[in-house]
């Protein structure tokens, strides 16, 4: 397929080359000049915008940080127009439900597919990523060469693209939850003076480790944090969670005080540190 990939940060980038070595033809934008090298020496074409990136694609895939940023870039591509048989546009980024549900009434003709994705850019690479898809039926299905290209497995989650979100969202929570209590493990240990060796060793076997949690745990036994999920990511994903339990009349208090150290690993010196960095927060008071 002729595929854009609109966002050039780490995910954006690793669907870009996901997508070249399965030979699709890809466009790349950015909206910060330089970013996009990676994908282009990949053997992507650069676009000047996201609606000449756009403009010839079957597909384009939304790779970007927040809500606000999603609702610029589809306010950008509103020109592509209303036929029904051109390009589908799916936002894989992490955003709110009720956002994922605006796209899909700015998206030009309605064309939108909410593709949010289990898995770091490492995975998307090597095809072991997961996706979980809203929307109209037939505009998934349109993409599915596409989605057997990037994701292991996927899942379809009904017409509404917020569910799709909804999930993705109350996973992230659960990973932000579990890198929290293991920084607050890691750094006790360490600072009981325990076998450093024993205790990595017994955090990989022990089963109230999360296996999901296991590509984190050597950042934070003694890493610098170079990782790609970055703190204040972390903090806005557990808050778009909490709004949604709250949309709903409940309250998570755990919740909050986990975005609070989120967002104080942030403010420290850490905002563009992967989420580990919060284990430096117990360090630095211990």
């Amino acid at each position: 397929m002729r595929v854009s990939v609109l966002g050039m940060g780490s995910m954006g980038r690793a669907m870009a080359r996901r997508l070249l070595e399965h030979g699709h033809e890809v466009t790349v934008w950015n909206r910060t000049p330089g970013k996009a090298a990676e994908a282009v020496d990949a053997g992507a074409v650069e676009a000047p915008s996201p609606a000449e990136a756009a403009r010839d694609a079957g597909a384009v895939l939304m790779s970007l940080a927040d809500d606000q940023a999603v609702r610029a870039v589809m306010a950008r591509l509103t020109d592509l127009g209303p036929d029904p048989g051109a390009q589908v546009v799916a936002d894989m980024s992490t955003v709110s439900p009720d956002t994922s549900r605006a796209l899909a009434e700015l998206a030009p003709g309605g064309r939108f597919v909410a593709a949010p994705v289990f898995g770091g850019p490492q995975a998307v690479v090597e095809g072991q990523s997961m996706g979980l898809l809203g929307g109209e039926r037939g505009l998934v299905d349109r993409l599915e060469p596409l989605w057997a290209d990037l994701f292991a497995v996927h899942w379809y989650c009904g017409r509404d693209p917020g569910s799709a979100l909804t999930f993705k969202l109350l996973n992230n929570y659960l990973m932000m939850a579990g890198v929290a209590v293991l920084a607050e493990a890691v750094a006790t240990g360490q600072a009981a003076g325990l076998d450093e060796a024993m205790l990595r060793e017994l955090l990989f076997q022990w089963p109230t480790v999360a296996t999901g949690l296991h590509n984190r745990i050597d950042d934070i036994l003694q890493g610098d944090h170079r990782g790609w999920f970055a703190t204040r990511l972390g903090a806005k994903d557990v808050r778009l969670a909490v709004e949604v339990a709250e949309s709903k009349g409940l309250r998570l208090p755990i919740a909050r005080l986990i975005e609070q150290r989120y967002e104080e690993a942030a403010e420290h010196g850490w905002n563009d540190s992967d989420i580990t960095a919060i284990v430096e927060l117990v360090r630095a008071r211990s």
